[in-house]
């Protein structure tokens, strides 16, 4: 790995901290917006910056982009492109390295969609609220893009209905933080564009404030310029809930048949109901250890949290049904089917975060490590 240029800026911060604020910046195959956003970091009069920006491998034919702000910021480079991710992990760990603590980030698109006016807004905000992460939030105007809106708004409807907060823009590359939560962000997994989903996931679930700023919505030529994947990267961005939304729907089938059989048999609710919670309950377990979450925690630690989240499930799966078909007189068959997608979140949730999610963070690490070793490049051990 190559790092080139060095400089670094404090700041007082109330309290009489020295404070560096740092603009982070990954970059793949960038033209000349890049240029102009560190110029306008450098000759910003009520702030001053210092600024990393990542060359996400991209070539010698867009060397000269690079060689041109080398002396106003820190470049650090690779060969090969690894992704949106990747580099911001790098320019992470580069800067925790460096500077320790005392600093905040803010993250920014290289292709001028965002201004140094609203990253200094975001920093304002992280100055009272040094544990949250700020977003910088675009509202939706009639000439954003067609695939941004829809993004932007599946996205939306996608995190409220996993974690049950709101954010208005999901997708937003203006990002600020502190070294308080900075190394909890270099965990985050993922080295495309699902690590910026995965970062507000695992905000949401370790309870890191997410607060969202009011900026400017820029879009140059239809965001045409875009490295978003629409296929791939949706897909690496949503892969597991999907896998687990196909579990979930096997295992349902599996259950629904051996509750429908067993309750025509006996006309029992509740023999009916945990006769075949157990039976899929065991199918779905084997499919999401290996298949969705692939996991490598030990089998017995694994085994033993997914029955103990199984027998809470069956009860309040078991109490609800007998509300909605005692108390309410549903139709037995009907109830089975709300209830199942009512604690299907609540599960994917507590699967992801607790059952299969390995303990330390050093097989986080192992796997990128490994992954990139493959790859040839240099990891961020």
């Amino acid at each position: 790995m190559e790092i080139r240029g060095v400089k670094t800026n404090k700041i007082n911060k109330k309290g009489g901290l020295n404070m560096h604020k740092i603009a982070l910046i990954p970059a793949y195959e960038p033209d000349e917006n890049l240029i102009e956003i560190v110029n306008k970091l450098k000759n910003v009069l009520y702030e001053k910056f210092d600024i990393v920006v990542v060359d996400d491998g991209s070539g010698i034919k867009y060397r000269n982009i690079f060689s041109a702000i080398e002396r106003s910021c820190k470049v650090i480079s690779y060969e090969k492109n690894c992704g949106k991710g990747y580099a911001l992990k790098t320019g992470i760990k580069y800067i925790i390295e460096k500077y320790k603590t005392n600093f905040e980030i803010v993250t920014m698109d290289s292709d001028g969609q965002h201004t140094v006016e609203d990253a200094v807004k975001l920093l304002e905000c992280l100055e009272n609220n040094d544990e949250c992460l700020v977003l910088g939030k675009r509202l939706r105007e009639k000439n954003t893009p067609f695939r941004s809106k829809l993004g932007n708004r599946f996205s939306m409807l996608f995190f409220k209905l996993v974690t049950g907060k709101k954010v208005y823009d999901t997708q937003t590359g203006l990002r600020a933080f502190s070294y308080k939560i900075a190394k909890k962000l270099l965990e985050t997994e993922g080295s495309r564009y699902e690590y910026e989903m995965n970062m507000l996931m695992d905000c949401a679930s370790s309870d890191i404030e997410i607060k969202e700023v009011e900026i400017k919505t820029i879009y140059i030529d239809n965001n045409s310029g875009s490295h978003f994947r629409a296929i791939k990267d949706s897909y690496l961005i949503y892969k597991e809930p999907l896998k687990f939304l196909l579990s979930s729907i096997s295992s349902f089938i599996a259950d629904y048949i051996l509750y429908s059989i067993a309750y025509i048999i006996t006309g029992a609710i509740g023999f009916s109901n945990i006769t075949a919670r157990a039976l899929s309950s065991i199918f779905n377990y084997a499919i999401n250890k290996k298949i969705v979450f692939k996991s490598k925690k030990k089998l017995y630690k694994s085994a033993i949290e997914y029955g103990l989240l199984a027998i809470f499930i069956l009860a309040v799966n078991t109490a609800l049904l007998s509300i909605f078909v005692n108390i309410f007189n549903w139709n037995p068959f009907v109830s089975k089917i709300v209830v199942e997608i009512c604690l299907f979140i609540f599960s994917w949730f507590i699967q992801k975060r607790f059952v299969f999610k390995e303990s330390k963070i050093k097989n986080i690490k192992h796997k990128i490590n490994r992954r990139n070793t493959r790859r040839g490049k240099e990891v961020l051990n």
